[in-house]
Order: structure tokens, then sequence, then C-alpha cells
């Protein structure tokens, strides 16, 4: 394993700081601390410090190793923070003296029109009724600095601290291999699937560890990961369907492992082929229903695996399956057909084999019920006659199953039911797939019984209850009751104080700022920022963008067209003059490379006091950076409004819209209005699963439970479920923060 990208691992995913076990150096009085201090403030220049603890173990160390490790985390810390590149702004005094759009555009032109050889470069076309028709990006002075990063800095004043700046505390970790373990054991064992950069953490780990782990597996695409380790080793998967095998041969040859998409399938060395084929043969009978759902894979798969070379048995079954030579119809397919059928029971029943399944179709379980005892019926025994089924009956069905499902899905089930009870007319669906595209729908299904879902809510709060631990003292940081628990798809993108969809924070401060980032890796690339304005009922009042850089809400800091560089964009909301509106940030792809193929990209805000001054950007005042990672061409990260209390706050969306690939048709915001609209107030209205629902259960299991303001006071060790960690925990303390919330789902 590189010892530095571990390090770096530890850094950015747990804000631990691995010291050198062995400096080879000579301390010299107290010059090791003297460097630490001054490293110490170098960082809070980014907005991190270092935990008491960390900043006396660092200052033990001689000076050169304090020297060389604090510049590799400084520099990791400004990697968090976004500051690790140069963030220009196109209007050289931004936020002040930003032109208004047809003035500056007139100027544009003015300037072309003035120089002979700009003029030629200018498209310039007569209009019909006089005029011109102009391309604004044939302008020379249109889209691309006309100032370096220095002569911009020039122009502003320092920042003047203020305490309501963010500041992110590092803390000392154990050896590497300690860390590393346990951010392998975390990671391998969580029980949501991992976003892109944490599944490339649990590779890197994965190969360091031999695919050995001991936590349990409990997410399909986390567990080829790790498979996948094994068999390039030459050892044997733990797999338990086809399909795990099918995600293997995906994994090895980089492909996607939600099966999403078509793999091209790379031709395995003979070892790795021998492996996968005993693993499909070693499995037991009645695996293969699932086999048709990836029918066209599996026969792609075949090619390069050659299972005709294999003697005969379940390898070659499951190939023969996906060319249609052998019937073994899914569960799925089983049980729609007795719903289209009218035989709920059948379907139930079916369901029941897989757990996980019953319970996913809750919904439509519950309205089959709904609608009379004569449309479901359980067979008394299992060679009876069928009887009619009371709701009484369905419940017990669920109940008898409820411990054979994943603790995800039992609370994925009651976040949906806790929204459906009691839906207003004419609601929308919310629909967001694993790469964040989202869409919405008018809701067609009918109405759930409120007495048999509340039953089940019930139902499920009491076998959440049941997995949780015994938390012993416990407590609670009031910050994160509000962020949502990360339930489906996948979690929220990498970065800094990024949270899960549906997350709730607060805004504090005069100024809001966000901004993007992007540096394009070979072709022309133009991200253009945008803000949509909204009112109490989601009906547009206006926008910022590069067509309208200056309204009554904020100003735009100029379109740049191009990043060979890197480019930035800011937009600035001065937040006493929007009333009870709503701002919605949005990211378009203007031209060029996506969200996914620039070499970087990222999204975040900022806030500061109106008297603050400082630079557009400024490190620490960054509440939060995201990198922007899904297949759409529009961005939507979060939307922040005014609540009923009179504060903003921000709800974290990481929704994509797929756009339009016609750079004049739709990849303006004012295009956009209504579909930004439609999502955003769908999630606005949706009522989110979030960590307090938690913390209200592991209080019935404990107690006393300190407010977090008193975790030092604490005797022994303690829960502690906060935003970020506290400095003095107790050893043996139990820790739960935005950097491994998941884990706080009951498996």
């Amino acid at each position: 394993m590189d010892m530095i990208s571990a390090e770096k691992l530890v850094f950015t995913m747990r804000h631990r700081v691995v010291l050198p076990a062995d400096d080879g150096g000579t301390a010299s009085g107290d010059s090791g601390a003297v460097a630490a201090r001054q490293v110490d403030a170098v960082l809070l220049q980014a907005g991190f410090k270092c935990s008491a603890q960390l900043l006396a173990a660092f200052g033990s160390c001689s000076p050169e190793a304090v020297i060389d490790l604090g510049a590799r985390v400084i520099g990791w810390a400004r990697e968090l923070a976004g500051d690790h590149v140069r963030h220009n702004a196109y209007f050289i005094d931004f936020p002040a003296n930003v032109p208004g759009t047809l003035d500056f555009w007139m100027e544009c032109i003015r300037d072309a029109l003035a120089d002979p050889v700009r003029k030629q470069a200018a498209e310039l076309a007569p209009a019909p009724r006089g005029g011109f028709f102009v391309n604004l990006l044939s302008l020379p002075k249109y889209g691309r600095y006309q100032h370096t990063y220095e002569d911009m800095l020039a122009r502003h004043d320092e920042l003047v601290p203020a305490l309501s700046d963010r500041v992110t505390a590092l803390h000392l970790g154990g050896t590497i291999e300690e860390e590393a373990a346990g951010l392998y054991g975390e990671l391998a064992g969580s029980t949501v699937p991992l976003s892109g950069e944490a599944l490339t953490a649990l590779r890197f780990l994965a190969a360091y560890h031999g695919g050995t782990v001991t936590a349990t597996l409990n997410v399909r695409e986390n567990k080829a990961v790790v498979n996948a380790a094994r068999v390039r080793l030459g050892l044997a998967p733990q797999v338990d369907t086809p399909t795990d095998v099918l995600r293997i041969a995906a994994e090895l040859s980089d492909g996607d492992l939600t099966l999403a998409t078509a793999t091209p399938f790379r031709s395995l060395p003979r070892a790795q082929r021998r492996v996968l084929l005993g693993a499909l043969d070693g499995m037991a009978g009645g695996k293969l229903a699932d086999v048709s759902k990836h029918a066209e894979q599996w026969k792609r798969l075949g090619e390069r695996l050659h299972p005709h070379e294999w003697p005969p048995g379940r390898a070659r079954e499951v190939f023969a399956v996906a060319r249609g030579e052998q019937a073994a119809p899914s569960l799925a397919a089983q049980a729609e057909a007795a719903f289209s059928d009218g035989d709920v029971t059948r379907a139930v029943r079916r369901l029941a084999i897989a757990p996980g399944m019953l319970w996913r179709a809750a919904d439509r379980v519950l309205r089959a019920a709904s609608t009379g005892p004569a449309a479901v019926a359980f067979p008394a025994a299992s060679t009876g006659p069928a009887a009619g089924a009371s709701a009484d009956e369905i419940l017990e069905r669920f109940a008898a199953t409820a411990p054979q499902v994943s603790g995800r899905v039992l609370l994925s089930v009651r976040e949906h039911l806790q929204n459906r009870i009691g839906q207003r007319p004419g609601a929308s669906r919310i629909f967001v797939n694993r790469r964040g595209r989202a869409w919405a729908a008018g809701d067609s299904r009918g109405a759930l019984s409120p007495e048999l879902a509340e039953r089940l809510l019930d139902l499920i709060d009491t076998e959440v209850e049941s997995r949780l631990p015994a938390p012993g003292q416990l407590i609670i940081d009031p910050a994160i009751e509000t962020v949502a628990l990360p339930l489906s798809g996948k979690a929220a993108p990498a970065g800094l104080r990024v949270y899960p969809r549906g997350s709730v924070t607060p805004v504090e401060g005069d100024l809001l700022r966000f901004f993007v980032y992007w540096k394009q890796a070979s072709h022309h690339t133009d991200f253009d920022l945008s803000a949509l304005l909204v009112d109490e009922q989601f009906d547009s009042v206006g926008w910022l963008s590069y067509t309208n850089l200056v309204n009554f809400g904020g100003e735009h800091s100029g379109d740049i067209t191009s990043a060979p560089e890197g480019a930035t964009e800011f937009i600035n909301m001065h937040l006493d003059r929007l009333g009870r509106h709503c701002v919605i940030p949005q990211v378009y792809v203007y031209s060029g490379e996506g969200f996914g193929e620039v070499e970087e990209n990222f999204f975040g805000f900022m806030t500061l006091g109106v008297d603050q001054g400082g630079a557009p950007f400024e490190p620490r005042a960054v509440r939060a950076r995201s990198t922007l990672v899904g297949d759409g061409r529009v961005a939507m990260p979060l939307v922040f409004y005014r609540g009923e209390d009179g504060r903003w706050y921000a709800k974290w969306l990481h929704l994509y819209l797929r756009g339009r690939p016609n750079a004049w048709a739709g990849a303006r915001v004012e295009e956009n209005r209504v579909t930004s609209r439609l999502l955003t107030q769908s999630v606005m209205d949706r009522d989110y699963l979030r960590v307090g629902y938690l913390a209200g259960l592991l209080r019935r299991k404990t107690a006393a439970f300190p407010p977090a303001a008193e975790n030092a006071a604490a005797e022994g060790p303690v829960t502690y479920i906060g935003v970020e960690r506290p400095e003095d925990l107790p050893p043996g303390s139990s820790l739960y923060t935005l950097a491994n919330l998941a884990s706080l789902i009951p498996e």
C-alpha cells in the first residue's frame, strides 16, 4: 500500500492525521512544538485546526518531521476546502461593480468593433431590420479572463476573521495499519451503497488486505469489490447468487457494479475464469431465478468465461437460462403474473420467499388489502384450502419476515409510508436513480388505509429498535438530528461537510455565495452557474445567470466559456433582500465534457458577514464543497429557503437532469424553470427519515443522555452522534458523524 496515499485517505475520510512512527530526526528544545503551531496557524487560514491532542503529539516530533508532514496535511486540507486551485472571477471587483447584462454585452461588441483584428474574429451578421446578430462566444472579450489571479486579489481587501467562520477540527490517528484496517472494515461493512470515491477507497484497501474482511458484507456492490480482490489473488469469492458473480466480473472489467448499464467484459486470465466458474458451480439449487434479469450481460460474459470448457453442472445451467434454453422465471416475474391474475395470495407467497422483495412491495400489498377481504387470501396450511385473509394476517406475514430484512430496507419502507399517510391530492412522485438522475410524475396510486399503514410503522419501529445496540451514555448534537439518513441510492458525493439528500442544515450569515469550479480534460468545456428564484408557491420570480448578471437578490461573477487551466463562476446573494423566496442553484453543462469527464470539478457555498470583505473565494468561509458526479447535463446540488422562523436553511438535493445536448435549446436556467421547480418542490414536500428518528429509539434504550455540551464531563465511554467529532471524548467511545453516518443504520 502506498503509505502517502493511505495517510491521505485517512485524512480525507476521517479527518485524522497519522504521525510518523519514527521520524528519524532529532528534537531540539521546543522547536518541534513551534513548528507544529506554525502549521496549525496555516491550517486555520483554510478553516482547519489541530485538536489539542494532535497539536501536542505533533509538537513532540522533530522539526523536520513536522515540516514534512505539515506540508502534506496543509495541502490535503486546502484540497478539502477547494483552496488547492486558483479561483479567479471574470469581473475583477466581484461582487462589486458588476455591470448590467446588456451594458456588458454592448461593451464586448464595442471592444470587438474598435480593433480591426478583433472585429475580424467576431461573428457579426446584419439583421433584417437593422443592427447585428452577434455570436457572443466569438467576441474576444467575452468569456475569457481579462486579468490575472494576482490582479484580482490586489483589488480586494483581506478577509476580516469572524467567530462564525468554519473551523474543522483535525484529530490524532493511530498507526497507519490501525487506521487503514478500521476504515476498510467500515467501508466494507457499510449498510448502504457507497459513492464513487468511497468505492475507490474500498478498492484500494481491499487490495491491500487481500480481500480478507471480518465485517459482514451487507451491500452487493461493496461485496463485489472485496470479492474481486479475492479473485485477483486466486481465492474463492463469498457469493450467494449468480448475480454476485456477475458483479465480480463487472468489477474485474472496470464496469458498472449496479448492472444498470452493460459492461464490455474483458478477456480474463484462465485462473480468474476458473475461480468464477467454480463459484457458480458451487451454488445450491434454486438460485437461477435472477439470471434472466441480466440475460444479455450473462451472454456477453459467457463469451469471456468459455463455460463449454467446464464440466457439466450449475455453471453451465446459468448460461443455458440466459440463452433461453432452460426455464427459470424470476420471483419478480412470478409475483407480477400473480398480481396480474388478481391472485394476491400467490403474489405474496412468492414474494415472501425473498423477504426483501415483499417489503419493497409493501405499498402494493397494502393497497390490495385495502380493496376488501375478498381481494387477499392466504392459505390456512401449505396443503389445505385457502381462506380469506384479514389485515391481521397480512401484518403477521410482514412481522414473520421482518427479522430477515435489512435495516436499510425497513427504514426505507418507513420513510415511504410516512409520506403516503395523509398525502395531499395531486402530489408528484420523484424518482432518482443511482446516478442521481431525477424526474417527477403524477401519483396515480390508490390511497392506503391509514390504520393499516400506522400498524406497519409500529411494527417497523419495534424491529428497528430491537436491532439497535444499547448506547450506554448517549450524547447527541442537536445539529445532527435534522440530517437525513442515507437510505436509498448512493450516498452523498465526496467533499467537505456534504449531507445526504433531504438533510436540512442552517445557513448563517448576511451573504450567501455559491460557486462552481471546473477544469476541462481535453475538450473545450463551458459550465454555467445559475440560480432560480421562486416564491413560497414555487412560482418563478427571477434568476441569476450569464443572461441576467444582476437582480434584486445578488450578482453573477461573469461567464467563463472555457477552462483549460481551470475556471470558477460565483453567484453572490444578499439574504436580507430575498424575503420568503427560495434560491435553487444549478450548474449547466453548456458545451463540452460532462461532470464525470472533466479533469476536476466541484460545487460549494460560503456564508459571510456583510463587512467581512475578502476575495471572491475564501476557504475559511466555505461551509460545504462537493464533487458533481451525475451523468446528466444539469446539476441541482441543494436549495436555500427561509423557514417559518425567519432563518435561512439549506435542503440537500443531489439531483441531476438530463438536459439537452444542443446548447441553444434548454441550456439556460430560464428555459428549465418548470422542471427545476417541480423537482425541488417534490423534495421540499417530502418528509425524509432523519437521524432524529434513530436518536429517539436510542433514547428509549438508555437511562441518561447528557447534552452534547457536556461530553467532556461524561464518565466512561459514550455513544456520540454529531456532525463532527468533538474533542476529549472518553476512550472506548462509539462515534457517529457525517463521515460514517451509514454505520448508524442497523444491519
